[in-house]
């Protein structure tokens, strides 16, 4: 972040600033008689700003409605990242910011009718003020009951206005949104209350526009980064409402929301099947993801310096564990995996400006009209987004991996192996079960991916009972067939290869492939007849 706002300063704009401190006064000062612009400068810079917000679904397992946690959560990390103050005033005079008209560059238009609206009731306050003095100090005026009547009238209602608006900015500086969320629930009436989702919607609503606002004033972009954790521990029903909650946060096109939600879909996707939310989707849990999920992430195997990075890391945090001792057998074998050499890694920088001319030609082939690869893009705008999101990371991970794959593997390779996750899950999962069960018995790595499928094509017949919510994700099994067998012909090993670095692949669906096959298989050797030679007497 660092970088980035050095380079927006290279660039002619000004230096971002906080709402702390001195910043503070500025922030009220703007709440109050200005209203902030989106210009076409500030759209355009680079310096990011992320607010990480964990939630733990477990938490508030106990809470009637997880997803009320889940919107208490952030109004609360929210309020306590900027402060109460800037929060409870904007709620009171504040406003979301407009868009510019052209290409002028002024943030801030002054409010002129709250200037007038302001200076009008300090004018009738003082000429209120001033009758009710005249009335009370001046020498046969003073007697007159009226004109006390009247001045202290005018002071009355000129001042309350202006005290029903410091007390309406007392009353959400000590009473947060959290806590009115919080009321709503645990009301007897709020499961019938006609308003309260549109309360919730209104809470949500003015958070929007509060970060918009301090987008423009900390002359940066904000970004609210919810990492959702513990939700496979939940009850079906809790777990169908954080999934509303979130489409609910998401349903403005400007939210400044990215949710990561880290969850086993082997356990997820059972619970949102037993639940409402799954109408008009053919009860299928899987399809429900899709669309919901923007970039899936499945993380893959963990290799070997994963590991060992992982089990130093375990080390360092338990120093009662003879630490020491652990520590050098470590790095013993360290030097004994690796020869007493250490070999050079590269590091993320270096693969990041290796990876960009990458990324580049696997965009190009994607565009490119002539290329077949474009033949077999979907035709939903999710599932585009899904892959475009997916073939950098594929390509970045495959670059850092460093195992010279790099050199017979092409990015427009890389591309139609997404693209191929993507359409066909549930064959292509089918087919590297296949080839890791082969594997173990054989390690013949030479045939083609396509007559691995073939080999094993009655067998998952035979299963498309089990398998059939998993087989409905699939695209057209003729465009299948054409993308395995004509067009990209990838081999064993290369889908290996390629295995270690999918994450737009559910491995979920391979391991429950997995135990039908181990399941059949112990089924047929019970069903062998044993011959009478070797029977017990």
């Amino acid at each position: 972040m660092a970088r980035r706002e050095a380079a927006e300063l290279l660039r002619g704009h000004r230096k971002p600033r906080s709402p702390h401190g001195w910043g503070l006064l500025v922030a009220l000062w703007l709440l109050a008689f200005y209203e902030p612009v989106v210009t076409e400068g500030h759209l355009r810079r680079k310096n990011l700003e992320f607010i990480f917000i964990r939630f733990s679904a477990w938490e508030f397992e106990g809470c009637d409605k997880l997803w009320a946690g889940l919107v208490t959560t952030l109004c609360q990390n929210i309020r306590q990242h900027f402060g109460a103050l800037p929060l409870s005033v904007f709620h009171v005079l504040g406003s979301r910011p407009r868009f510019a008209s052209g290409f002028s560059q002024r943030e801030w238009v002054l409010k002129k009718g709250t200037c007038l609206r302001l200076w009008g009731l300090l004018l009738v306050l003082a000429v209120g003020i001033a009758l009710l003095l005249v009335a009370l100090l001046v020498p046969g005026i003073k007697d007159h009951h009226a004109l006390k009547v009247v001045g202290s009238a005018v002071a009355s209602l000129s001042g309350s206005s202006l005290v029903l608006g410091a007390l309406s900015i007392l009353k959400n500086f000590l009473v947060s949104e959290k806590k009115k969320i919080e009321r709503l629930t645990n009301s007897d009436r709020f499961a019938g209350q006609l308003g309260f989702m549109s309360k919730i919607r209104g809470e949500v609503e003015v958070l929007v526009d509060f970060l918009a606002f301090m987008e423009v004033f900390e002359r940066r972009r904000l970004r609210v980064v919810l990492e959702i954790t513990s939700l496979d521990l939940c009850y079906p029903e809790k777990v169908a409402g954080v999934f509303n909650a979130m489409a609910t946060l998401l349903s403005d096109a400007n939210a400044p929301f990215i949710f990561v939600l880290a969850v086993d879909p082997s356990v997820i996707v059972p619970c949102l099947e037993q639940t409402g939310c799954m109408k008009g989707l053919a009860d299928n849990g899987y399809l429900y993801l899709n669309r919901a999920v923007t970039l899936p992430f499945s993380i893959p195997e963990m290799g070997a310096r994963s590991r060992l990075r992982s089990v130093e890391a375990a080390i360092q945090t338990r120093e009662d564990l003879m630490y020491r001792i652990i520590a050098g057998n470590v790095a013993k074998t360290r030097r004994g995996c690796c020869g007493g050499v250490t070999p050079a890694v590269p590091g993320w920088k270096e693969v990041d400006a290796e990876a960009v001319p990458w990324i580049h030609e696997a965009f190009r082939c994607l565009h490119d009209g002539s290329d077949v690869l474009s033949r077999y893009l979907p035709e939903n705008g999710a599932n585009v987004r899904r892959i475009v999101n997916t073939i950098p990371i594929t390509l970045r991970l495959l670059l850092h991996r460093g195992d010279g794959g790099t050199q017979i593997l092409s990015p427009r390779a890389a591309a139609a192996w997404v693209v191929l996750a993507d359409r066909w899950p549930g064959r292509l999962s089918w087919t590297l079960q296949c080839l890791e069960d082969a594997a173990h018995h054989t390690g013949d790595f030479g045939k083609s991916l396509w007559s691995v499928f073939q080999e094993h094509a009655g067998e998952l017949s035979a299963l498309r009972q089990p398998l059939g919510k998993v087989l409905s994700l699939d695209s057209h099994p003729e465009l299948f067939q054409e993308f395995l067998a004509r067009d990209f012909p990838f081999s064993a090993a290369e889908a290996r290869r390629l295995l270690g670095v999918t994450v737009n692949l559910d491995h979920s669906i391979r391991q429950q492939m997995g135990l039908l096959r181990a399941l059949g298989r112990i089924g047929k050797a019970a069903a062998v007849p044993v011959s009478r030679g070797v029977q017990c007497p």
